[in-house]
């Protein structure tokens, strides 16, 4: 294996750790900001959190452009890209509903998160299915361009998310006005609309596409 393809391949790779990162800097500046009974976060915590979701982003933008620019595409990286979102997906969602049920963002924020986490996990392990039955019969088991869509959205729609039950604590947010109580939230749950809304469309053109595959393995299954 060529050089490039190790660095792709290690950037693919890499998104696994930076989003612990994430998680664990998060997870202390909200346990620290808490604290003693007031809400004080920490300025170096949450820009370190914020640093390790933004890089995890990245490697998915990174792996893919230097893949195609230098020609290093391989099997490796078309099955760990997906299965590294994925992990992505398993950290920040549950750490971003135990942020928001921690913090006080609301019981609407946090059940709008839970229910978008929810959503993910199903729509990914079905999907994950499918297309191990569709290997049976030679499908092409590649992403559809609408997954790949809703994978891109999710990485600036958690970091969204995470901007706002982390930073509306910090002095220049704490203001009485309405970017903080009304515009600064609602954003927030629009986006978590818009997040639930491709990741059921996803699951949909997914069920779909595999349709004719899942019937012929029902249909094998009868006949032995």
């Amino acid at each position: 294996m060529s050089k490039r393809a190790l660095f792709v391949n290690a950037l693919t790779f890499a998104r696994v750790p930076l989003i612990f990162l994430w998680a664990a800097f998060a997870i202390w500046q909200e346990l620290d900001a808490s604290c003693g009974g007031r809400h004080e976060p920490s300025v170096t915590l949450a820009v370190l959190a914020s640093l390790g979701m933004l890089l995890s982003g990245l490697t998915d933008l990174w792996d893919g452009l230097l893949a195609r620019r230098w020609n290093v595409v391989s099997t490796l990286g078309k099955m760990a890209d997906p299965l590294m979102d994925k992990v992505f997906y398993l950290v920040a969602f549950p750490v971003l509903v135990w942020h928001s049920s921690h913090s006080g963002a609301g019981e609407l924020q946090t059940l709008s998160l839970l229910g978008l986490t929810v959503l993910y996990l199903l729509r990914d392990t079905w999907v994950t299915f499918l297309r191990s039955v569709g290997t049976m019969y030679g499908a092409d088991v590649g992403a559809m361009w609408l997954g790949k869509v809703r994978t891109a959205l999710s990485f600036p729609g958690a970091g969204w998310i995470y901007a706002y039950l982390c930073f509306r604590w910090f002095g220049p947010f704490r203001a009485d006005n309405a970017l903080v109580n009304v515009i600064w939230p609602a954003s927030v749950l629009f986006v978590e609309a818009f997040l639930a809304v491709l990741t059921f469309v996803s699951l949909v053109t997914y069920t779909r596409s595999y349709m004719p595959y899942l019937k012929r393995a029902l249909e094998r299954k009868e006949n032995l």
